[in-house]
């Protein structure tokens, strides 16, 4: 059962009347469109939150998760969706995740490096997203290689002639598709949670208030309807908490 949205809750998490959310359209299978029409998971969520809150919802839409998350850092968002991670959990208080999609690396066709493995080690370099999930967890888990970040990881590996690029599974694939020269190796280098967050300064209530609401929309089918009209992979969907 939902935590019911008093007053002082609504105050904490809208305190400016409006639901301020931040939206990632650089994440294509979290949000779709415009920055003046977006649609996808994302804006659903915060949509349905905000009718719950009885305010009315203000979506800032940027094209970079590190973008989204400074939005939430300096106060112009009250929510935000983003990955999971410990650099962002110092600032971000995060639900369970509502849907996990994967990261993966594409390398050129004739690439000798054939394993998730093989991609770390010394020379080899990766082409990723500045400020992304895969990002921030590359950076701290690679005993070898190194990242090498721009505004798109894929480009940049195409830019640059790098050994690989790192990227969200669904537009890599896509990518891939289009550009017989290059292949994804086979399997995942991380899973990346997506989750609803908030500041670390809101009270515990809220928090729970949040968390409560995800679960219930993870399992009362609300999340993998929006996926599904989305065009997503109701696969996506995050197992309960």
């Amino acid at each position: 059962m939902t935590i019911p949205a008093g007053p002082a809750l609504i105050a904490d998490l809208a305190p400016t009347g409006t639901l301020r959310a931040s939206v990632n359209l650089g994440n294509p299978v979290l949000a779709q469109g415009t920055p003046e029409a977006p649609s996808g998971i994302t804006v659903d969520l915060a949509r349905e939150i905000g009718a719950r809150l009885g305010v009315p919802v203000e979506l800032l839409c940027f094209d970079a998760a590190r973008k989204s998350f400074e939005a939430m850092a300096d106060g112009r968002a009250d929510l935000c969706f983003l990955a999971v991670d410990p650099a962002r959990e110092k600032e971000v208080a995060f639900t369970a995740p509502y849907v996990v999609i994967e990261g993966v690396y594409a390398v050129p066709r004739d690439s000798a490096l054939t394993s998730v493995e093989d991609v770390d080690a010394p020379g080899v370099r990766i082409g990723g997203k500045q400020g992304s999930a895969y990002d921030l967890f590359l950076s701290r888990s690679l005993a070898h290689a190194t990242v090498v970040r721009g505004e798109e990881g894929v480009d940049t590996f195409r830019a640059q002639g790098l050994e690989a690029g790192a990227g969200i599974r669904q537009p890599m694939t896509a990518y891939v598709r289009e550009n017989p020269d290059v292949r994804l190796i086979e399997g995942r280098f991380m899973e990346i949670r997506q989750a609803v967050g908030t500041t670390v300064t809101r009270a515990p209530e809220t928090v729970a208030f949040l968390r409560a609401v995800v679960e219930e929309l993870k399992a009362n089918g609300f999340v993998a309807d929006s996926l599904r009209r989305a065009g997503q992979e109701t696969s996506l969907l995050a197992p309960p908490a």
